[in-house]
């Protein structure tokens, strides 16, 4: 199995992986009852929580979803930045890495 092979199955993998928990975390409305005000509250803010936790599982899908693409057009394992290779280490521990630790730096900082 060559290095695309692989990368496109692993990929492939997480993405079910992530899609089944967004659906578990979208399917899981928070329980109405009576409460009082500081229950409520508690119940706002696990919908929060939820909500938060839908949101950065979208964000990873999306990533999966963009390497996946790279898999298909040949640019897998090139930083979508400054066209080096993302080293071997970082695709192994982050498959859907789109750029080397150094543009990826320079892209956090700037947040």
């Amino acid at each position: 199995m060559d290095s695309a092979t692989a990368a496109r199955d692993r990929l492939k993998t997480m993405l079910a992986e992530i899609d089944r928990s967004i659906g578990i975390l979208a399917g899981e409305p928070v329980a109405v009852r009576d409460r009082s005000s500081a229950d409520a509250g508690s119940d706002l803010t696990d919908a929060d929580r939820v909500q938060a936790m839908v949101t950065a599982a979208s964000a990873h899908r999306r990533a999966v979803v963009e390497a996946l693409g790279r898999v298909d057009d040949g640019t897998y394992g090139e930083c979508v930045d400054c066209r080096k290779p993302v080293p071997e280490g970082r695709l192994e521990a982050r498959p859907e890495a789109a750029r080397c630790v150094q543009c990826q730096s320079r892209k956090e900082r700037r947040r």
